[in-house]
């Protein structure tokens, strides 16, 4: 059981580091000398650091393992050491390496004495041993035998990442050639996920048949057959000055024949396999739990996504219980701007009324910019901790924008070169009302995703797997999620409709609760998940589609949302009770940001030790 073996692992490690995070300087200044007595008389100080530096010495290596295996994650974080470097994980070779890794770094984990570690790398420990043992459960699990899916796969990623528009950089010519190297090394990616696409087809474990239907229109717009109508000609047609002109000859011409003889054919192969061979065979189920050992799979995905013990149908109760006070809620809003009909009719007065949503692109994408600023000087009043980097708005590309989701958060590179980017989809206006953009905008950027990861990868203090690879859906999700019932708080929804896009997309997670373990662990169909969610809420038939059709390939992770969220309003509220004047808000969320991607029984007793030190 998750929660119960994290909390064993930690001991009395928690409690020194929470008193450490409250904002009173005088209280830390106490804290600490406890802390220091507390250390002294446990163990020996020099046998703890030694430890400790030891224990720090391996995970650098270990990290430094991480980004050689993943050179598109060293990438993203502004590393550029391996940005001409690709690896196929398709191969069983690849998977029996992995196994053979992650069984070698529990072994190094085990090497180490947790009693004689300092109280924050207790808690790393703890969180590395249970991330490992996740990884090595999962293994058992086919995953790479649905490499694509209309949400995502290497397919649309590498397109992502040859338009110049993402995380790959273009700024000079060796930025250029490290692309060529590693565009190159995609081709037998590409036919490696044929080929383990071809073992879920003998093997039973298939993409439905509605998804890939999704599939095919990306494909197609990728596998072009001129280099220059294709996406990966963007750089090309934006060469910086800082590329010599005798350079940009010679990058085009090597550009050129690379799509044109090789990685353009890939993308015709695959698309070719997809629709001839693959999609006429996929199935026409939806639930995980129809997979080979789907139930167990499923089980796993649960909780992975959040960190805790909830059953599939303790998860689908709670669902049901939120959906329901949130119609309540939106009942309210009703009344309160004098609609007359029901509540139905008034979800279909907000989805075809014109004035609700922009016309124009350019539009919706100033009003978030608007919104950015305004956020931006108003969080100080629940936050004294703020993230160096900033983000900044940007339309998802056209190829993808049909399936991708309504919005997404990117973060920024460690070293200061790249900015955040909230991610905006424009492809269908009427699935971005005006009224959710403040709730969508906290979400998303400032104080949801772009806090909480920015100041995870800025804390110098976390070792860098913390910072960067560890993913707790239920904290990080949760947190976002969380961060949309601030709103008010710090000035916003001061119009109904702004509060009832709050209530919306609060709405969506918890229907997600209902509809990810209906669709996954009590056999509904598509069709049946998607009525549900348009009898529960105004969002546009489109947007239910694109949601329904993501938990089936994506299952429990639409799980963590709303089961973080719960957690952390329950801390808080607890914190409240406890503290009474003396609760901080601005110490509260100090705390819940400083910890890092943890998962949620870990959180919960940072927080609690937080509320004894400050009493």
């Amino acid at each position: 059981m998750v929660g119960t073996h994290v909390l064993r692992l930690l001991g009395g490690a928690i409690a020194s580091i929470a008193v450490l995070q409250t904002g009173d300087s005088m209280r830390r200044r106490h804290a600490l000398s406890l802390l220091a007595i507390s250390l002294s008389l446990s163990l020996p100080s020099l046998a703890a650091q030694t430890e400790s530096q030891r224990f720090h010495q391996w995970l650098d290596a270990q990290w430094e393992l991480t980004l050689q295996r993943q050179p598109v994650l060293a990438t993203s974080l502004g590393d550029p050491r391996y940005n001409d470097r690709l690896i196929d994980t398709t191969t069983a070779a690849y998977r029996a390496q992995a196994t053979r890794e992650l069984q070698a770094q529990l072994k190094g984990l085990a090497g180490f004495d947790r009693a004689k570690l300092a109280p924050k790398d207790r808690i790393s420990y703890a969180i590395l041993k249970l991330d490992l043992e996740q990884s090595l459960a999962g293994q058992r699990f086919p995953e790479w035998m649905q490499p694509i899916s209309q949400i995502g796969g290497l397919p649309n990623f590498l397109a992502q990442l040859g338009t110049g528009q993402s995380i790959q950089p273009f700024k000079t010519t060796k930025d250029y050639d490290d692309w060529l190297k590693r565009l190159a090394l995609a081709v037998p990616v590409l036919d490696g996920s044929i080929a383990n696409m071809r073992d879920g087809l003998k093997a039973g474990v298939v993409q439905p048949r509605a998804v890939m239907d999704k599939v095919l229109p990306q494909l197609s717009a990728l596998a072009v057959t001129d280099p220059e109508k294709s996406l990966f000609w963007g750089p090309i047609k934006n060469f910086p000055e800082a590329v010599p002109a005798a350079d940009r000859e010679r990058i085009t011409a090597d550009m050129r024949k690379l799509l044109a003889t090789q990685v353009l054919p890939a993308y015709a192969r695959l698309l070719a396999f997809v629709r001839d061979e693959y999609t006429p065979k996929a199935r026409t189920s939806t639930a995980w739990s129809a997979l080979p050992d789907g139930k167990a799979w499923y089980a796993h995905r649960v909780r992975q996504s959040t960190t805790v013990t909830l059953t599939p149908d303790e998860i689908h109760d709670i669902g049901l219980k939120e959906v329901a006070r949130i119609l309540g809620e939106m009942e309210g809003v009703r009344k309160q701007v004098g609609f007359q009909g029901d509540l139905k009719a008034f979800f279909k007065h907000l989805q075809d009324d014109p004035k609700y949503y922009y016309s124009k692109p350019e539009d919706l994408l100033a009003g978030y910019r608007d919104l950015q600023n305004k956020i931006n000087a108003l969080t100080p009043k629940l936050f004294d901790i703020q993230p160096k980097a900033d983000y900044e708005v940007r339309e998802v590309e056209a190829f993808r924008a049909e399936s991708a989701a309504g919005a997404s958060y990117q973060s920024p590179s460690t070293d200061g070169s790249r900015p955040g980017v909230f991610y905006v989809n424009t492809f269908n206006l009427k699935a971005q009302p005006i009224f959710g953009m403040e709730t969508l905008s906290l979400h998303e950027a400032s104080p949801g995703h772009h806090f909480q990861v920015t100041i995870a990868q800025e804390d110098q203090d976390l070792p860098k797997f913390r910072r960067y690879g560890s993913s707790y859906v239920a904290y990080v999700e949760g947190w976002a999620l969380y961060a949309e019932s601030l709103g008010k708080e710090l000035g916003l929804f001061t119009d109904p409709y702004q509060w009832y896009g709050r209530l919306s997309d609060e709405q969506l997670r918890a229907m997600r609760l209902v509809v990810d373990t209906g669709l996954h662990h009590k056999g509904w169909t598509r069709d049946q998940a998607i009525k549900y969610m348009l009898d529960n809420s105004s969002m546009a038939e489109s947007d239910v589609v694109s949601e329904v059709e993501r938990y089936i390939v994506w299952p429990g992770q639409a799980l963590g949302y709303k089961i973080g969220q719960l957690e952390m309003t329950k801390l808080r509220a607890e914190a409240e009770k406890a503290l009474g004047a003396k609760f901080d808000i601005k110490g509260f969320h100090r705390v819940v940001l400083t910890a890092g991607q943890v998962p949620l029984p870990v959180l919960r007793e940072l927080v609690m030790e937080w509320v004894k030190s400050a009493r």
